[in-house]
Parts: structure tokens; sequence; C-alpha cells
């Protein structure tokens, strides 16, 4: 299949036969919205594209956030004839007739051919090596576009070829702001319908997309069409069109910051049933699972600390899964070490620890680091006595030699004082058998 996105038969009375979602696809870098670290006014690889020179590249994202208009995009602006393939329906034999086929462009029109390829993670190892020696010598450029990581699925030897772009999910501001445009164009869009769509209806309709455009564009097409000319769309059409109902969560609210707060008390609380729910609430709304990702890394080192070591771990891991696999599927992983972390022991000594040092830091005066702890990187340094006497706790029973590590002054030492929870009594046995204070 050859195609041009921006003309052909994508023009005339063939257009209004489109999807609004395609027939909103941005035909300019100037109208294109979004991915603002890459195509910023200035940056390289906006000025690579206006130039015609960011040569072959893997665009990697989430559905419905760019990926295949700014292929075409790019293809414009490079002056190339772009080929569109799939790589579900694309073989080797196919690869080398797109090859043939850019030779004679090239021979006769002058023009280079750009071949961009969807789902290109389809791909096996063989069908990969096939695109190597055309990349290689110019034969043609490519545009890989997946929604998996491309360092997992992709060879090295093809990613040495085609440099990664990576889209990010587009903004609420960002699809709200296409919304309009499709409600406002009459020439693409329904602007020549005239109809309105209620603030609260466009509120659920940008928060159920989550950052796809394809999604909130089709959702507004099928509620209009259950609307006459000069009509409003409403919350109740939005929510019919999108099987889902509108609750009570605003993202930059009151109730935003209410639901995480009663989710992390409830995962302190250790009541894994509450967390579940206001997890669910959460991502229900459309909360960004990353955001709540996050503050299960903090509560894993606030609440939990040393009474689980484990816990922190668990929370590091799922917020790199979650970044991995993406949504839904991420709501399990978020489950997973949201119950992991209610059910753990619980210790916040860690936490106070850090906070009793840093008022001492803050209010009284700073003594000198004991020379024996100072480092000394130069002749000069051990001539002045840095270093000098210190004890190597590994040359000693049990790794553990008595010495002072602490500066002179009156701090308010322990700050550490582990609890009787889980692990962390083992390391309050352990501090007491090494005559360490574990209370004031």
């Amino acid at each position: 299949m050859q195609g041009d996105l921006f003309g052909g038969p994508s023009e005339g009375s063939a257009a209004q036969r489109l999807p609004l979602a395609a027939r909103m696809r941005p035909r300019t870098l100037d109208e294109y919205v979004g991915q603002e670290h890459l195509l910023g006014p200035g940056l390289p690889t906006r000025t690579a594209i206006l130039e015609g020179s960011l040569g072959s590249v893997i665009l990697w994202a989430p559905p419905g956030c760019g990926k295949t208009t700014l292929a075409h995009l790019i293809g414009r602006h490079r002056g190339a004839r772009v080929e569109v393939r799939s790589a579900v329906t694309t073989g080797v034999a196919d690869i080398r007739e797109i090859a043939k086929r850019a030779e004679q462009t090239q021979r006769l029109e002058g023009r280079p051919t750009l071949l961009v390829l969807d789902e290109i993670h389809h791909f096996n190892r063989t069908q990969q090596d096939s695109l190597l020696g055309y990349l290689e010598d110019g034969t043609f450029e490519l545009v890989g576009v997946t929604t998996e990581s491309p360092y997992f699925v992709l060879a090295p030897a093809l990613l040495s070829r085609a440099r990664v772009l990576v889209l990010q999910p587009l903004t609420d501001g960002a699809i709200e702001e296409l919304v309009r445009r499709a409600m406002e164009d009459s020439e693409r869009g329904l602007g020549g319908r005239r109809l309105s769509i209620a603030s609260d209806a466009l509120r659920h309709l940008v928060a159920c997309a989550n950052g796809d455009a394809r999604l909130a564009l089709n959702a507004l097409e099928a509620a209009s069409l259950q609307v006459a000319d000069g009509g409003e769309v409403t919350l109740a059409l939005v929510e019919q069109v999108l099987q889902k109902p509108a609750l009570r969560y605003d993202q930059q609210g009151d109730y935003h910051y209410d639901t995480i707060s009663a989710f992390i008390k409830s995962v302190r609380g250790s009541d894994a049933d509450a967390a579940l729910h206001y997890l669910a609430r959460m991502l229900a709304a459309g909360e960004d699972p990353r955001f709540i990702a996050r503050r299960l890394i903090i509560l894993a080192s606030e609440d939990i600390g040393n009474a689980d070591p484990q816990g922190l771990v668990v929370a590091v891991a799922a917020a790199q899964a979650v970044e991995r696999v993406g949504m839904p599927e991420g709501r399990i992983v978020l489950a997973q070490a949201t119950t992991y972390l209610a059910s753990a022991a619980k210790s916040n000594a860690s936490y106070l620890a850090l906070e009793a040092a840093v008022r001492d830091v803050e209010s009284l005066p700073l003594t000198p680091i004991p020379v024996h702890l100072r480092n000394a990187p130069v002749k000069g340094y051990k001539e002045l006595g840095y270093g000098k006497d210190y004890l190597y706790p590994h040359d000693f029973p049990g790794h553990y030699v008595e010495q002072t590590y602490m500066p002179e002054g009156s701090w308010n030492v322990p700050y550490y004082r582990p609890s009787q929870e889980g692990y962390e009594a083992r390391i309050r046995e352990r501090r007491k058998t090494r005559g360490q204070p574990t209370d004031p």
C-alpha cells in the first residue's frame, strides 16, 4: 500500500468519508500538537525534520499520540516518496520489492524513498536483518513505528542505523486543544454543524482519552452523530459512547489530593482492601499510573523502611514495570505493589532519623570531620595526618571495630532508633550487641 496522508485520495468528498481522527491529522509541523520535548522551536529534531536531514528513526510511543502522523510529516519535509507498510503483513520479499522501486525512483525522479513501517516490533530477526543493507547504502530511509520498547524488540544492528525518538502521551491540554479544533474546523472537522460541547462532557472526554488523541476524536464523532446541527454534545452522550461514567475526580483539584492521601494512609495503615479501593478510583478516573508508582516508592522508604527492605525493591520494580508495559496491564503491577506494601511490617525510623540529623545540622555548629576519617589522595594530606589511625572494619572479627565516627559536638544522638518490627528488630539486636545505642 502506498499513500500520501496529505493529498490525493484524501482530498475532496473522499476525505469526508474518513473518520474524524483521520480527517483532523495535522498537515504541517505547525499544526502538530504535543511532543514539545522533540519538536519545540529551535530543537535539533524539529530542525532536522524541516531541513529533510533527519535520517532513519524509530518512533516509540503509546497509541494515539501522533506517531504515524509524524512519520508522514518527516516524509513530506524530506521530499520523499512514502511507502507505508505494516510489519504484520510485510515479509523479506516485500522489502526487496520496495528497494527496487526506491532505486528506480531515485534514478528516474531523483527522489528518495521513505519506508514507514508500522508495528515494526512484529518483525523477527531475519526480517530486521533484511533492512540493514538498504539502510546502510541509502536505498531507502526508515521510520519504524512501535508501541513496544525498541531496546527489547529490535536488534542492536538495526538500532545502530536508526535513532530512537521517544514520544510522550499527549497531555490533557493537548487533547482538549485537538477536540476544540475538531469542533471548530469547518473544512475537515465538525465546524460546519455549529455544535458545542458541555464543559463537563469535554473534561470527561479528555480524562478518558488518557493521552490518546484518536480515542478522543473517535468518541467525539460518535457522540456528535446523535446531536442535531446546532446542538450540544452533553456529558450523558459522552458517557454513553465511552461506556464509562464520569467520576468526581480532578487531577489538579482537591479530590485528586484527597484520593491519593487516602490511598497512602491506607497503605501506611496496613489496610490492603482500602488501599485497593482508592487505587481503583484513581485508575478509573485516568490518574497517571507513574504518579501513583512514585508515591509508592516514597512510602516504601518513609513508612516501611528497614522493617522490610524488600518493600523499596518492590516499589521501584513496580515503577519500572509500569513504564515498560504501560496501561491497562500496568494496573496489575500497581495492585501487586500496593498489596505487598500494605501487608509489610512498618517503620518510619529511617525517616525520623534523617529529620533528627537535619535538625542538628541546621541548628548546631558544624565541627570539623575527624582527621582519621578524612580522605588522603595525595602525599601532602597524609603528612597532615589525614586518614591516620583509621581502623578498617573488614580487618576485624565480625567486620566491626569500635572507633569514633561522629565529629565532636553536642549532637542529639542516636538519630536512628530501630523499631521492633520486621527485619528492623534484627538490626536493633545487632546494634545492641555492638554497644550501639538504640534509644535515647
